[in-house]
């Protein structure tokens, strides 16, 4: 089905706003200042109502007014007081509410990141190996993590076999590095591809509309 003109026109919109990021490749200009600030405003005005109905409207105004959930006052108050760091006079009090929020943020998070980021990475590579290409895969990882480790390990010199695998830590580490930055650069060219082919398909429309 052929879009509207309406499509085509929203579309349109969508296609100089693109190309006007695209201009700060060659200088700083209003075409991209216009574009950057839209985003900005658009951007706070949607994290602003979507805060408002997820955060406010969900969780204080309708348990307390609507289903009668008066506890919820208590973590109302705190968010209240947290707002007198803006008075000099009464900023001591924010004091307290924070340091609630912290306590309790910390005895969250610290237990899930160490499942996370410690017994779980323990748990993978204790596991027993396999005779396939997996168990292959498994064991070099398990050689590259320990030379690793040998590479932070300062007590002895770097020497013999020691350094040996302070060496092929390195490389190790190196390659680690280098996979995550090339993911990175793939997520932003793949970003690139994205705006690039709707401009193609959107000016294959319009000249299909027009013809």
């Amino acid at each position: 089905m052929d879009p509207t003109w309406t499509t085509l026109a929203w579309q349109g919109f969508a296609a100089l706003i693109t190309l006007a990021i695209f201009s700060f490749l060659f200088s700083d200009n209003p075409f991209y200042k216009f574009a950057e600030r839209l985003w900005v405003g658009v951007s706070t005005g949607y994290w602003t109502m979507l805060l408002y109905h997820q955060g406010f409207r969900d969780k204080v105004w309708l348990p307390i007014l609507e289903r009668g959930e008066w506890y919820y006052i208590f973590p109302v108050l705190l968010g209240i007081i947290m707002w007198l760091r803006l008075s000099p006079k009464l900023a001591w009090l924010s004091r307290y509410a924070l340091a609630f929020f912290v306590g309790i943020s910390t005895g969250v998070f610290i237990p899930l990141a160490f499942k996370t980021s410690v017994f779980l990475q323990v748990e993978g590579t204790i596991r027993p190996v396999e005779g396939s290409w997996a168990g292959v895969n498994f064991t070099l990882a398990i050689l590259g993590i320990i030379c690793s480790l040998v590479y932070f390990f300062f007590s002895k010199p770097h020497k013999g076999l020691l350094g040996v695998m302070s060496k092929t830590g390195i490389y190790t580490l190196m390659i680690g590095f280098g996979a995550g930055f090339g993911l990175t650069v793939m997520g932003r060219v793949a970003l690139l591809v994205q705006r690039v082919l709707f401009l193609r398909d959107y000016f294959v429309s319009l000249w299909g509309s027009i013809v």
